[in-house]
């Protein structure tokens, strides 16, 4: 489960029970950062947080405010000065300026029915812009309303849009990869693009597997497992993973599978000739990683028998082989954690 998937989880739970809460974004960011723009947390009524902009005293602090926000029922606009001249300097030493909107979500029907409808599209895997429209006047704010932009145009939520701030908002939206914020004529948009959650497709279900497959469902991954032993495949092993697949044998592991570019394939098998079989079917993917354990000898006698097939030697280039990033681990745990670490890498030269 994804940061995005897990808030707004999290949002529909505390409105359906009634209690309204404080959605503090990072709406805003100048220099360096423990944490990107488009970072949420809420806070509830109690002033427990559920996810994090990145610890420290600004967390702290927008705890704090988070509170005052619930008890005034009045949304807040924070500035933070991190470059070491203000009175924050020595808890927050990471050199930059940040914008954080507390948004006073109340209790309403209207409020649960969007974030309950928002929550099933970000689980569902689909690609979409989470929009928060607000007036503000120095640090107090009016959140106007909540709405959901797909990639085709399509528009839903609680904020009547005028057609020509649909068309202004349509055109920044466009291509956009980060969080940012639209000026309007009298109001301001925060656009928060989020991005359908990466597959991971684990090919094998052995001991390496069980560790790989429980640190990549914690790092935000959609965890799928294949193998073609049932008595290995299932979920007493692998209670994180969201899909568990027994196939008859490698040959037709992918069949019914949608792989693209946010898909990441690791091939983890128990043996050679079924590495081979699913680096092969994988090479004929869009998959934007492929990743097989290996040493580099047995690495190497996998490409040259594909390379006799007529394999390309820039095919073969995609591979990341012997994969993970080297950390010196030996165990099944530290593999998949130096596993995981590598598609968390990818994940972000993807996004930079």
């Amino acid at each position: 489960m994804n940061d995005n998937e897990y808030l707004t989880g999290t949002i529909g739970n505390m409105l359906c029970k009634g209690s309204s809460l404080v959605l503090a974004s990072i709406v805003s960011l100048q220099g360096s950062s423990p944490r990107h723009r488009g970072t949420k947390m809420i806070v509830d009524e109690q002033g427990k947080s559920y996810g994090t902009i990145g610890g420290s005293l600004l967390e702290a602090t927008v705890i704090n405010d988070a509170a005052i926000a619930l008890s005034e029922k009045q949304s807040r606009l924070l500035s933070f000065d991190l470059t070491g001249d203000s009175a924050y300097s020595k808890d927050m030493i990471c050199g930059g300026r940040a914008e954080i909107l507390l948004d006073f979500i109340p209790a309403t029907k209207e409020n649960l029915d969007f974030f309950n409808n928002l929550h099933d599209a970000i689980r569902a895997g689909r690609d979409l812009f989470f929009l928060t429209v607000y007036r503000h006047s120095g640090q107090f704010v009016e959140v106007l309303g909540h709405s959901r932009l797909t990639p085709d145009g399509k528009i839903s939520g609680n904020y009547p849009w005028p057609d020509f701030d649909l068309d202004a908002l349509q055109c920044a939206a466009k291509g956009l990869a980060a969080t940012t914020v639209l000026k309007l004529a009298d109001s301001s948009v925060v656009i928060d693009p989020i991005r359908k959650t990466e597959t991971l497709f684990c090919f094998g279900a052995g001991h390496v597997a069980m560790p790989t497959a429980h640190i990549a469902a914690l790092a935000g991954f959609r965890v799928v497992v294949i193998d073609d032993r049932a008595e290995y495949a299932n979920a007493e092993r692998f209670p994180d993973a969201d899909e568990l697949r027994i196939v008859n044998d490698f040959n037709q592991a992918f069949n019914g599978l949608t792989i693209d570019a946010d898909s990441y394939i690791i091939i983890v098998t128990r043996g050679h000739a079924f590495d081979r079989t699913v680096l092969a079917e994988s090479l004929k993917t869009k998959a934007g990683y492929i990743g097989m354990i290996s040493s580099r000898r047995k690495r190497d006698a996998i490409y040259s028998a594909l390379t006799a097939e007529g394999v390309s030697k820039e095919a073969l280039a995609r591979v990341h082989s012997p994969i993970g990033i080297p950390i010196g681990g030996e165990t099944p745990a530290e593999i998949s954690i130096s596993i995981v670490a590598e598609l968390i890498s990818e994940r972000y030269k993807k996004k930079s």
